[in-house]
Parts: structure tokens; sequence; C-alpha cells
């Protein structure tokens, strides 16, 4: 283990007051290495108390930009690098918080071609990412590279938190076998979070890391805990290992990593996870259809009522999603329908739905968000 310098030791001088941390668990967490996948709303407290407790070597996987959306949520961004890399962003403020650190950027997508490669220099693997493909991705490298993965995730008011591939525990594959149907989860795009909710779960899984590392109290393997924000309340589920898993069982059937995008049922050719290749309008034909008064086009808008509150299409009929169905009842086959929601995903389900069913129906491209930003800027985003 690498030796504390003075400077170090007067800056965790209350770890070092702690029997369970002490001066060789300080050296331990200098002398570890920990890859976070992502530097979003779970890995901005991750990445900062990490930092701050003196994990030596940070290593963080992000290829996105900072947007004025994230900052609601994503702490380790400011106005001051909005449009800049994530991982800029990271940088800058993780060596004002802790210059003794060692930051490895890796600004470049994770794919089962990199993922062995990146693993292989780490302890600990923290999982801080929001759609499916990555998850199993992480999961399983995770597995083959044996590591452990601190897990969590976040949608609206709920989170959830393991730590998987653990001292013989479960993985996350032990759990859900296989992923939803593409578009039956929605993104926190379109569903939302609670800005403080990922503050609350990275920062638990922060601790799990730290737990990791030093040896100390009881991991959070072999259970799934789950956490209500509206109602402050922890739950927790019994988690174990398949005997069956195709990934981490004694006789696994999957020996390597594969296209995760296709195990979780998404085309090469779909623009989003969420949008499968259906008939779509970009948002400049709406715009001259809707400037036609000859035009018998009908527009449908299937969010929901607090995101109708924030904009709307002047001539749009609202159908929320969960009324589509008894609305299509008596409406006639013969009329040409375009949907939209926020973006496309749900929009993209409904025209799938009505297409099977007879209806001359299309997709509106980017839906009401491209709208704001190629039709009517003055339009609220969201």
């Amino acid at each position: 283990m690498t030796p504390l310098s003075q400077e170090e030791a007067q800056r965790y001088a209350r770890h070092l007051i702690l029997p369970e941390v002490g001066k060789s668990g300080q050296e331990c967490l200098k002398s570890a290495s920990v890859l976070l996948i992502g530097a979003g709303g779970l890995g901005s407290p991750m990445a900062l108390y990490l930092a701050a407790a003196g994990v030596g070597h940070l290593g963080i996987v992000d290829f996105d930009v900072v947007d004025v959306s994230n900052l609601q949520r994503q702490i380790l961004h400011g106005e001051s690098t909005l449009g800049q890399t994530k991982l800029n962003s990271a940088k800058k403020r993780l060596k004002d918080l802790n210059p003794f650190i060692h930051l490895t950027l890796i600004e470049e997508p994770l794919t089962s071609d990199n993922a062995l490669s990146l693993f292989k220099d780490y302890d600990v693997i923290a999982d801080g990412t929001d759609n499916f493909p990555t998850r199993y991705l992480v999961n399983d490298a995770c597995v083959l590279s044996h590591k452990p993965n601190v897990y969590a995730s976040i949608f609206r008011f709920e989170g959830q938190l393991s730590v998987f591939n653990y001292q013989d525990g479960p993985c996350y594959r032990c759990v859900y076998p296989e992923p939803p149907p593409p578009g039956l989860v929605p993104s926190c795009a379109e569903g939302g979070v609670l800005g403080v909710l990922p503050g609350v779960m990275g920062s638990l899984q922060a601790n799990e890391v730290l737990k990791v590392i030093l040896d100390i109290g009881d991991v959070a393997s072999k259970r799934l805990v789950l956490y209500d924000a509206l109602k402050l309340r922890f739950r927790e589920l019994k988690l174990k290992k398949d005997p069956q898993c195709p990934i981490c069982s004694q006789h696994p059937t999957q020996t390597q990593l594969i296209d995760y995008q296709g195990f979780c049922g998404i085309s090469a050719d779909s623009t989003t996870e969420s949008e499968p290749s259906i008939p779509s309008m970009l948002v400049k034909e709406l715009a001259t259809l809707m400037n036609n008064p000859a035009s018998k086009t009908v527009l449908i808008d299937v969010r929901e009522a607090h995101e109708r509150d924030i904009c709307t299409i002047e001539g749009s009929i609202w159908v929320p999603l969960n009324q589509v169905d008894d609305y299509f009842l008596s409406c006639d086959k013969h009329q040409h329908y375009i949907i939209h929601c926020k973006s496309g995903g749900r929009s993209a389900k409904v025209v799938q739905l009505l297409r099977n069913k007879g209806f001359d129906a299309c997709n509106l491209h980017g839906g009401i968000m491209a709208w704001a930003h190629e039709i009517d800027p003055s339009m609220l985003h969201y």
C-alpha cells in the first residue's frame, strides 16, 4: 500500500480516527482504483465522495456534454461548464476537490470491444448508467473480469441499489434475466426524476464502494435495496444466485461479451432506444400541413396532463396514453393521424398499435421538443 503524506493525513483526519478505517484503511483507499460508468446523475455524487474520501485512482467513462437540463441533478457540473464535455467538467471539479487523486478520463462509449480491457485495471466497477444495454454489458464484463459491480438505478421518485458479483453473490442477470421490451420503461428524460434522488442513490453507491475496498460493514450483496423518496422508506428484497444464470453460473452458456443492443431488442437502424422503424413525419412537414386549411390531418398529443401544461402545439388533440384505446374505438380508420409525445418514444408505440389495428398513423419524429427547436423557439423546453 502507498503511504500517506503529511498533507493527506491532515486531509483525511476524520477517517484516520475511525477504528474501522484508520491509517491502514486510508492507505488502502489511496491504493485502490474505481471505474465509474457515467458522469451524470449517479456518477456525480459518486465521483465527488470517492474523490473526497481519497480513493487514489478514479476512472470515468463518459462521452456526453453538459446541458442545462443536467444541472437540476448532476451536481458535478455547473453553468461554467455548459457545452463542455462532462469529463472535462468533472476533471476541473474533482481536481479542485482533491488534487492528490489520479484521474483517468475515457471519452468513448463503453462497448463489448473495450469493456474487458478497461475493467482489468480497476478494483471496483460502479454502474451509473441509465440504459439497459449498458447495464447488461457492465454486468457481464464484471463477471468475466471478476470485478464487483456496485449498481444503482433511478426513476421519478424511486431508486434501487445492490452490489452484484461480490464474493460469490448473484449478478444482475440473476435478478433480471431478460431486459424489458424496448420502450416499455420510460427514460428519465421522458418519465422525469426528482433532482435529489440520484444524490441519495449515488451517495449510497459511493458508500458501498468504500465498504468493498475497506472490507468493512455489511455490503449490499445478495439483497436489492429499494428507496421511495416520497415516503422516505427503504425496503429490501433478498437475492440469490441463479444456478442457471447464463453468465455467472458454474456452467455458463455465455463466455464472452455479446451484442447488447440486439440482446435488448434495439435494432441498429432505430433512431432511439424506444423508437422503432415506423412511418414518421418531420416537424417541418407537420408545420406545412398545419398551415394548410385543406389538410385533414389530425394531430394527437399522447403526453400526460402535467406535460401539456408546459407546452402544446396549437390545434393538437389531447389523448393521454392510457386513454388511447378507448378514444380510437370510434375514430375513422381512413383519417390520417400524426401522433406525438415529448421526443418520439411513447408516440412510436402508439403508432405501432394503431397501425396494427388498421389506422393510418405516423409518428412525429423528435416529438414536441423537435417542434420547439425547429419551429417555435419561444416554446418552453423540458
